[in-house]
């Protein structure tokens, strides 16, 4: 993977339903840093290894959910040239000022056929992580909280799957790397996309409705890492909604558990490497419980249902 196009998802912006419950949720139990709040009210946070300035916006609202994700691109060149690719597919696009978000440069903002805005941009003020860029001790897990190591991830629930399937692929430079099939064996029922070498970027699952955000990941280094989350989670009584176990699908160990607000997130650790020359990995109908979750091997309703 060459990475001259789009580099890694960047950042979120989640709908919470009171802030100031939210505020400390995430940062005494998942373990992120404040980085600030803005003149909307809207709160910033980043993970301990990320080195540019937030990756987390918390945005109080009426109803849980999210209202874009965005994935940083290598400079302002690829970000036009990105621009002008998403328009000649008919895709309409807005620039929005550097600055709207908190030390984030000027952005491409569109909407892709699930009903999910994304953006993409190329500047982000860098203040490095906890152990700095000059002789850097290692990385100790030691704070209080989860302390995931980055935004890993979305997962995303919408109509036109194939649609916003074949524009990241096409358009934005994603490879496909696994598909779960519905009965008919030819539909898609799921996608995982990435943009790097990580199992998974971004995936999509087809669903009645547009635009919902069935969870946002975050990434962790080890099983026992999960397992520590586990233990965090159950101390501040955190709601669980699947886990600790593994994936079939991108056989990564997970947990998935919800915010205050109700929005789903997950902590996620493994998965294996995928390079652009490697055939896509295909779940059949009949084995799907075994890809989504590996070891019981069948599927929890409300895990298939809850979205916001």
């Amino acid at each position: 993977m060459s990475m001259t196009g789009v580099l890694r998802p960047g950042h979120v912006q989640i709908r919470v339903l009171d802030m100031d419950e939210s505020v400390k949720f995430y940062t005494d139990v998942m373990g992120l840093k404040p980085m600030g709040k803005d003149a909307q009210g809207r709160a910033y946070f980043k993970t301990r290894a990320e080195r540019d300035h937030n990756s987390i916006i918390l945005r109080q609202a009426d109803r849980a959910g999210m209202d874009f994700f965005g994935y940083k691109v290598l400079d302002a060149a690829t970000l036009d040239a990105l621009e002008k690719k998403l328009q000649a597919r008919g895709v309409k696009t807005e620039r929005i000022a550097a600055g709207e978000l908190l030390e984030t440069g000027e952005r491409v903002r569109f909407m892709i056929p699930t009903g999910h805005a994304i953006e993409l941009y190329a500047d982000k003020t860098a203040v490095g992580s906890g152990v700095g860029c000059t002789n850097p001790d290692m990385d100790v897990l030691d704070a209080p909280g989860i302390c995931p190591i980055r935004l890993d991830h979305a997962l995303i629930y919408g109509t036109d799957l194939e649609g916003s399937r074949d524009l990241f692929t096409d358009v934005l430079g994603f490879t496909l790397v696994e598909r779960a099939l519905l009965e008919d064996g030819k539909t898609d029922l799921g996608v995982w996309l990435t943009c790097s070498a990580k199992a998974h970027d971004i995936a999509i699952v087809r669903h009645g409705e547009p635009g919902k955000l069935h969870h946002v990941s975050f990434q962790l280094g080890t099983w026992e890492q999960v397992l520590r989350a586990a233990d965090i989670m159950s101390k501040n009584r955190v709601s669980i909604d699947m886990g600790p176990t593994r994936h079939g699908i991108t056989n990564g160990t997970t947990i998935y558990f919800f915010d205050p607000s109700g929005n789903r997130l997950e902590t996620f650790a493994g998965g294996y490497d995928h390079y652009p020359d490697m055939q896509p990995i295909t779940w059949t109908w009949d084995e799907i419980g075994a890809g989504i979750f590996y070891h019981d091997r069948k599927l929890n309703d409300a895990f298939l249902s809850v979205v916001t």
